[in-house]
């Protein structure tokens, strides 16, 4: 170093005292401290939230508000791009948002902890209204988001402190200024920065947010269910499902076929609930409401020792499946016939539509005739012989083959109202969807693989197609612009169940078009008009290219 150049400034002292410190890296650190603040306001929550509930996290409630609010395109766009996993991606953006906010608030401290303290406690009123006004909330629900936000202005407070300490005035400008108390002027005299206990200040706060929200994690864990669930033993059909035909899986003989049932494991799953309720198998009832003539609550245990269990292979289909999408699935379902125990209680003639509610307040607004003229409807409470999985509606749920599930297929169901479509509108129903969903029948091919080389030879082109309660009567196929090709079908197993077929071909080197459509057993063929699956499902033939090298 040459005698003209000096060393920058320490931020304090050999004594420890503050040294002035310049504007920008001020700013920085204000802003950065925002970010421990905003983690010990949500630590806190979650902890508190262990004593009230997972759904009370402001985190929780806000996602869940979100999803209420956000346009129907969104949310298609949203279950398009990410799948099921669409909730956690929901999640992630919504800490995003957070940790942006945080850093707004850490900044605006730095001029005035007043509002740097009104910005923490409008988060927490935002997490306290989301929390408290959810179809299933209640005033007790707006206590982790209150909390949480009292512990990050206290956070903010500390971590704004070291970043104002007045740094020490000279001889001239203490003789300039006597009067006691008087406010140090930063820029007059500078004001000064305590970087070591900024530093510590903010481990501290992330290390009691850490613990804070990690123990909360820990605690909730009082509210699963998993093991209750994993005590029950589902109780024996009375009319358990049809034996299956021989050779009734091709998925044994085809690589890459879609199996004829799903493992709960893979099973789609497309709702509303960040959090899934947690609902103890001894603490559950359903409540029959509304146009019946004796209506009654049903425990569990009473329609596990119903005479009249029966035990169906069925597929479900979301109505956010685009054309060739995965959100479908077949499992062995086990529960009570739905047209038994409605006409057992004296469902109304007048009752054109069954609002059915969830633990979480969601509305699934049912065909009434539906319910009492599909053979196979049924209140369900077990998934391929286990009982319902919780993030498939543990322990009771809808479903009515031949409807999406957006009108059927009512998860962690608690009640069921007999109305009518007049004087009530149903969740999705208000946001713009068809009161009635019936499922459009529809195709895909599981292999090829879209775009995936392959060596060319005889190889099959398989999939499945499904038209729940008419069944499928006729695949084909078409290559390029040629000819349709009928494709071989597996034994049908029920009208309620999709259909494998596969097409051996003779593949040369080089690209190719791939399209199937269906014929239900009724005699519609699939339509090549496409359609978005917004308001009433998709459309349209699935067709992708391959290629044989």
């Amino acid at each position: 170093m040459t005698t003209t150049e000096q060393a920058p400034a320490p931020a304090t002292g050999p004594d420890g005292a503050a040294r002035p410190a310049g504007r920008g890296t001020r700013r920085l650190l204000a802003a950065l401290a925002g970010l421990p603040a905003a983690a010990v306001a949500l630590g806190v929550a979650e902890l508190v939230a262990a004593s009230v509930g997972p759904a009370s996290s402001p985190v929780v409630a806000v996602g869940d508000t979100v999803i209420t609010l956000v346009p129907e395109p969104v949310k298609q766009f949203a279950v398009a791009t990410f799948g099921e996993d669409d909730k956690v991606a929901l999640v992630v953006g919504t800490l995003v948002l957070v940790g942006l906010y945080a850093v707004l608030v850490g900044l605006v401290s730095l001029r005035s902890r007043r509002t740097g303290v009104a910005g923490i406690a409008l988060f927490g009123a935002v997490g306290a209204l989301a929390a408290a006004t959810r179809p299933a909330g209640g005033p007790l629900d707006a206590l982790p988001s209150v909390v949480g936000a009292g512990a990050g202005v206290v956070a903010l407070l500390l971590l704004v402190a070291p970043l104002t300490v007045p740094a020490p005035r000279s001889d001239d400008e203490a003789v300039t200024d006597r009067r006691p108390g008087a406010p140090p002027t930063a820029d007059r005299q500078g004001a000064g920065m305590d970087r070591r206990r900024f530093v510590l200040t903010g481990a501290a706060a992330l290390g009691a947010a850490a613990v804070a929200g990690g123990g909360g994690r820990l605690l909730q864990r009082r509210f699963d269910v998993s093991g209750a669930r994993g005590d029950l033993t589902l109780p024996t059909p009375s009319s358990p499902a049809a034996a299956l035909p021989p050779g009734a899986d091709l998925a044994e003989r085809v690589e890459g076929l879609t199996p004829l049932f799903t493992p709960n494991r893979d099973f789609y799953r497309v709702d509303t609930a960040i959090t899934v309720p947690q609902i103890r198998p001894a603490d559950y009832r359903l409540e029959l409401t509304g146009m019946f003539d004796s209506p009654r609550t049903y425990t569990l245990a009473d329609l596990f020792d119903r005479d009249d269990v029966v035990e169906r292979d069925v597929t479900l289909t979301c109505v956010s499946n685009e054309v060739g999408g995965g959100l479908a699935g077949t499992a062995r379902w086990t529960g009570v016939p739905l047209g038994a125990l409605l006409r057992e209680n004296g469902v109304s003639d007048r009752s054109d539509q069954l609002v059915c509610r969830s633990a979480d307040g969601m509305t699934i607004g049912a065909p009434t005739r539906a319910a009492l003229q599909v053979e196979d409807a049924m209140i369900a409470f077990g998934m391929n012989g286990e009982p319902l999985p919780v993030e498939h509606g543990f322990p009771v749920r809808m479903l009515i083959p031949g409807l999406y599930g957006y009108v059927s297929a009512c998860k962690w169901m608690t009640s069921i109202e007999a109305t009518t479509y007049d004087a009530f509108d149903a969740y999705w129903v208000q946001r713009d969807w068809a009161a009635q969903g019936p499922v459009k029948v529809a195709s895909r091919i599981d292999t090829p693989a879209p775009l995936r080389r392959f060596r060319a030879g005889r190889r099959p082109i398989a999939g499945v197609a499904w038209a729940q309660t008419r069944g499928i009567a006729r695949v084909e196929v078409r290559v390029d612009d040629g000819e349709w090709r009928e494709a071989e079908l597996a034994p049908a197993v029920d009208a309620d169940v999709w259909r494998q077929w596969r097409l051996p071909f003779d593949f040369a080197p080089g690209s190719y078009q791939l399209t199937v459509r269906a014929t239900t057993a009724d005699g519609e063929v699939q339509t090549g008009e496409r359609a978005r699956p917004f308001p009433n499902g998709a459309s349209g033939l699935h067709s992708i290219r391959v290629i044989a090298t």
